[in-house]
């Protein structure tokens, strides 16, 4: 098997080897073990348990990401159907079935990398995290706003927030030779980075966002057939967002804005609105596609892959206590209900355990026990018991001195609730730690800029451009490199603004370990030379300045 590891180039590097803090020498910190390239990820994953383990614990007590943010209440109301089928077709969620039943729902905004305190307009990804109260339990949908990731495999999650967050010796925040630094280094993070410099990376409000689900899911219907599923949520109000100079004149006035409008508009009785919409394909890998359907940093194109209205999500009421409702709401990507499952998408697994896990460090382990974050429904029977700050037990069964199950003595008993025991693919495969096959770091970030409108070309540029030039000249000539790969015009107007050309970068070869697809090797070999790529229709909702906000500075 090729070593594909990044330090496999060049063993004569002086640098201090990487160790977790047993001093075990780690030799692979790209990639989880798995079972086959693609997955599932194994629970004996040291080096990743430790360091998302510690990464959950480094900040007291705010969110480590996510930690500013506003909480809005209100409902889900479903369709009874998907596309112009019965939505039991494809699940047995209760909470999908009856055309008009809602559903009760809190739903999260937050910026990523700023703390508690920093500015809602700046440069950042957004959550869009809704928990449902349902009667079958909580299911928590978590997700943001630009519909796809900044890398494919959880184990690199805490490498990816350090870049972004301050300088951990200056405090300097979202130093750009940091962000891109990584950026150059991780190809796969070049379709996020170019949502993330284009408009879509400061949104007018929270009212005029996308939400994504992000990962890939699964669906399960009465009889254990499965689907994988992405989610969509659209708004009523439209996809608006801020120039980086609206942005600024808006920051140096005021730091919660987009808090202010929400709960303003709610205020008032102006109801924000999203439908939620679902993209469906069959259950297996999919070889006949150049990308892997489990791949959070590509989007499924709509042409292939329509939308499909589902329901619609209103939000009727904010917060009475910011703090119990909003600071310690908590959500996790593994609280589903039954009708829905996982995906082998390696994030998913990854986030499944670093979401909770960090609740019970950041709230308590009983954070559940707390009303925001307690069902809905019928009862909460565990047999866990005790803990910090534990303000009652769990019912059990009757006779509550028996706190395990099985028991023939009265305690709790399993579920009869129909379920199959089998479903989705057959899985085989070794233990190994490896890259997925088709990775296809550039095709989508290239359509992405090919199908933006003119405006939004030219202020991802300019935002690019300007980030940039702040940066090392090696970390500029990488990412003009990657911005060549994606799409020429791409390149060279970022290269141009940066005075950098395609004859200046064409001597850099792929990074260590980087797999390429015969299109990418070809177009290495003519970066600036190759033309306007092909578009293969990834479809896009195009958003539109905020033009209440435009000001002459």
């Amino acid at each position: 098997m090729a070593d594909n590891r990044p330090e496999a180039a060049d063993r004569d590097d002086e640098r201090a080897v990487l160790t977790n803090r047993q001093g075990h020498p780690v030799h692979d910190n790209q990639n989880q073990r798995t079972i086959g390239a693609r997955g599932p990820a194994t629970l004996e994953n040291y080096q990743f348990l430790e360091k998302i383990s510690h990464f959950d614990r480094e900040r007291v007590p705010e969110r480590v990401v996510h930690a500013r943010g506003a909480t809005a209440y209100g409902y889900f109301e479903a369709y009874g159907t998907v596309g112009d089928e019965p939505i039991a077709t494809h699940t047995r969620a209760k909470l999908f079935q009856e055309a008009g039943k809602r559903t009760e729902v809190a739903l999260r905004f937050s910026t990523v990398a700023g703390g508690r305190d920093s500015s809602e307009v700046a440069r950042d990804p957004r959550g869009f995290a809704v928990k449902f109260y349902t009667e079958d339990g909580n299911w928590d949908l978590v997700g943001n706003n630009l519909g796809v990731f900044f890398i494919r495999d959880a184990i690199k999650f805490p490498d990816v927030i350090h870049s972004q967050k301050p300088d951990p010796v200056t405090f300097e925040r979202q130093d750009p030779n940091r962000v891109f630094d990584f950026a150059a280094a991780s190809p796969e993070s070049i379709h996020m980075y170019t949502l993330v410099f284009s408009p879509r990376g400061i949104p007018a409000s929270y009212r005029h966002m996308e939400g994504f689900g992000v990962n890939t899911y699964k669906w399960v219907n009465a009889r254990g057939e499965t689907k994988l599923v992405k989610y969509h949520w659209a708004p009523k109000l439209g996809v608006k967002s801020l120039t980086a100079r609206q942005a600024a004149e808006i920051q140096a006035k005021e730091l919660g804005s987009h808090t202010k409008d929400l709960y303003d508009a709610i205020a008032r009785g102006d109801y924000p609105e999203w439908e939620l919409r679902v993209q469906m394909m069959d259950d297996h890998d999919h070889p006949e596609l150049d990308w892997d359907p489990l791949d959070d940093t590509k989007v499924w194109p709509q042409n292939d892959f329509p939308l499909l209205p589902v329901g619609r999500l209103v939000l009727n009421r904010a917060p009475e206590d910011f703090f119990a409702e909003s600071e310690q709401i908590a959500f996790g990507t593994g609280v589903l209900v039954d009708g829905m499952d996982f995906s082998d998408d390696k994030m998913l697994v990854g986030r499944t355990f670093a979401y909770s896990d960090t609740q019970r460090y950041r709230v308590g382990p009983n954070y559940l026990q707390l009303p925001v974050n307690q069902p809905r429904n019928a009862g909460v029977h565990t047999n866990q018991r005790d803990g910090t700050m534990a303000y009652h037990v769990d019912a059990g069964g009757e006779e509550p001195s028996i706190n395990y199950e099985p028991s023939v003595r009265g305690g709790l008993r399993e579920s009869d609730y129909p379920h199959a025991d089998e479903q989705g693919p057959v899985i085989g495969g070794r233990l190994t730690r490896a890259r997925i096959p088709r990775t296809n770091d550039y095709r989508q970030a290239g359509e992405r800029y090919l199908l933006s409108e003119e405006w939004e070309r030219d202020d991802l540029v300019a935002n690019l451009v300007e980030a940039l030039s702040r940066c090392d000249r090696a970390v500029q000539e990488r990412m003009v490199w990657h911005l060549f790969m994606a799409e020429d015009t791409y390149g060279s107007r970022v290269g141009e603004g940066l005075g950098i050309t395609a004859e200046v970068v064409r001597h850099l070869a792929p990074l260590p370990g980087q797999t390429l697809t015969e299109d990418e090797l070809q177009r290495a070999a003519n970066l600036g030379n190759n033309g306007v790529r092909d578009v293969t229709g990834l479809e896009m909702t195009h958003c539109v300045p905020n033009e209440s906000r435009i000001v002459t500075l």
